[in-house]
């Protein structure tokens, strides 16, 4: 049964609603930012631009990088628009948009989410790369989603007794990397650990202007959460949700992260700009190896 207009929304044009693509503009690898301003900070690195376009937030570009098509997305902040592009995206390469049906085969992306965070860790330092093992999912977007077969019950029940996680939130949800991306893509001078990744900027990540928190010392007990040398490692608002919908529509994600602060030691990268632009070097040359 071809799925409903109302469900698969598509412009007049017939491209997908909030990205304005159409499945021949995107690449096989896709690199995701946060920032629509930091998507031709990485794509000035391309040979060439084949293609451009913009709505909203959500801002593409796809070319050549060394002869590899790469295509870069600006995602915005936040696991739902994530839910947003992973959907869309997924439905560019799986979905028939002229017959509205699944395809029979289906393709597997590769994404790379480049990212800036905050240490939570006194001996992840500023100005250093980190990549995530897994993402903890705090904002409870993944649970409208069939999520048992993703699920790593032993770190989830590990966390919620080791924070006294409130009756109130979401269950917190854990959710591994690509495997094969990670092993693409880590080396000796990147950091691991589970990224944790919150639903807003202020109170969910422990920050006070004129609220009072549920839990006030809820980011020390993440901070100090170690499960056998697991620990959290950061924490941003994107990761779990990226690879928990990966995990469920068959492709690979990983999140990399310039350590821009460490909310531990309560530093400051002197040059922001210059870490993200060593990840994006980074990042790029990992892919064509």
């Amino acid at each position: 049964m071809p799925i409903k207009e109302s469900e698969l929304i598509l412009n007049p044009d017939g491209s997908v609603y909030h990205l304005n693509l159409k499945p021949e503009n995107i690449a096989d690898t896709i690199i995701f930012v946060g920032d629509q301003n930091r998507v031709e900070k990485v794509t000035k690195h391309f040979d060439t631009i084949a293609f451009e376009t913009q709505k909203r937030e959500f801002k593409t570009q796809t070319g050549f990088y060394k002869g590899k098509r790469i295509t870069v997305i600006s995602t915005g902040i936040g696991p739902d628009n994530i839910d947003i592009v992973l959907n869309e995206l997924d439905a560019l390469v799986n979905i028939n948009l002229d017959t509205r049906k699944p395809k029979e085969h289906l393709k597997s992306l590769d994404i790379i989410r480049i990212g800036t965070s905050g240490s939570l860790q006194k001996d992840i330092p500023v100005d250093s790369f980190l990549l995530s093992t897994y993402g903890l999912d705090l904002n409870g977007m993944l649970h409208a989603y069939q999520i048992n077969t993703i699920q790593n019950s032993g770190i989830e029940n590990a966390f919620i007794n080791h924070t006294n996680w409130g009756e109130n939130k979401s269950k917190p949800i854990v959710v591994k990397n690509s495997s094969v991306l990670e092993n693409k893509f880590q080396s000796n001078i990147i950091h691991k650990g589970i990224t944790a990744t919150a639903g807003g900027f202020y109170g969910p990540q422990g920050r006070v202007l004129r609220l009072p928190l549920q839990d006030a010392k809820l980011n020390d007990k993440i901070d100090s959460f170690d499960l056998d040398g697991v620990r959290v490692t950061n924490l941003e608002m994107e990761t779990s949700a990226i690879y928990g919908l990966s995990k469920l529509m068959g492709h690979h994600a990983l999140s990399l992260n310039a350590i821009i602060a460490n909310r531990a030691n309560g530093t400051f990268s002197e040059n922001p700009g210059q870490i993200v632009e060593n990840l994006i070097k980074y990042t790029l040359n990992k892919i064509i190896e």
